[in-house]
């Protein structure tokens, strides 16, 4: 890997790098018998993601398609995370791919009104857990997913990230100089 990591939104020309990507981690790193035709919102991102509140964004290195995650807008104020995924030589910390791809995720959610954004995954995505609650998921309970969650079939663990909750106000005033209160 030799050019910049660059994280834009989704644009057509960006759909088949992203099958591209999401295929193969799905069926050879997983073991999921999964074709995109069992994925629509592969098919469809603009209309499935880009909107309401949601969106889809993408990482790439010298024009390729090695990064991406979902905004899902689920109504309430509230967004599911899908398809993050990154390729196998973008992964690590060195090069903070999956953190950029979270983080724009997040600040444009917390931008666009978002309270909460949860998200389902298989209990063999170990690496995934870790990644989630290193950056502020907390696991919930299937039950305590809103009605609206899009459930998919593989997802057996669950999360939520809570925006509304790390709002806390304006910023602390500076004590003043002369103040006596110490």
């Amino acid at each position: 890997m030799t050019g910049a990591i660059e994280i834009a939104s989704f644009k057509a020309g960006d759909q088949q790098g992203v099958i591209d990507l999401i295929l193969p981690i799905q069926r050879e790193e997983f073991g999921f018998a999964i074709t995109a035709e069992d994925q629509p919102d592969l098919a469809a991102i603009p209309a499935f993601y880009q909107s309401g509140k949601g969106d889809f964004w993408v990482a790439r290195c010298e024009g390729r398609v090695v990064g991406s995650i979902g905004l899902k807008d689920i109504g309430n104020d509230q967004a599911a995370l899908r398809k993050m995924f990154v390729a196998a030589p973008f992964r690590g910390r060195e090069l903070g791919v999956a953190a950029a791809l979270l983080q724009r995720l997040l600040d444009e959610a917390r931008e666009r009104g978002i309270r909460d954004v949860f998200l389902g995954t298989t209990d063999r995505f170990l690496a995934a857990h870790r990644f989630y609650e290193k950056h502020g998921f907390v696991e919930i309970a299937k039950a305590d997913l809103p009605e609206s969650f899009l459930f998919m079939a593989v997802d057996t663990k669950f999360y939520v990230f809570r925006l509304a909750a790390r709002d806390t106000g304006p910023e602390p005033r500076s004590p003043d100089r002369n103040s006596t209160d110490g």
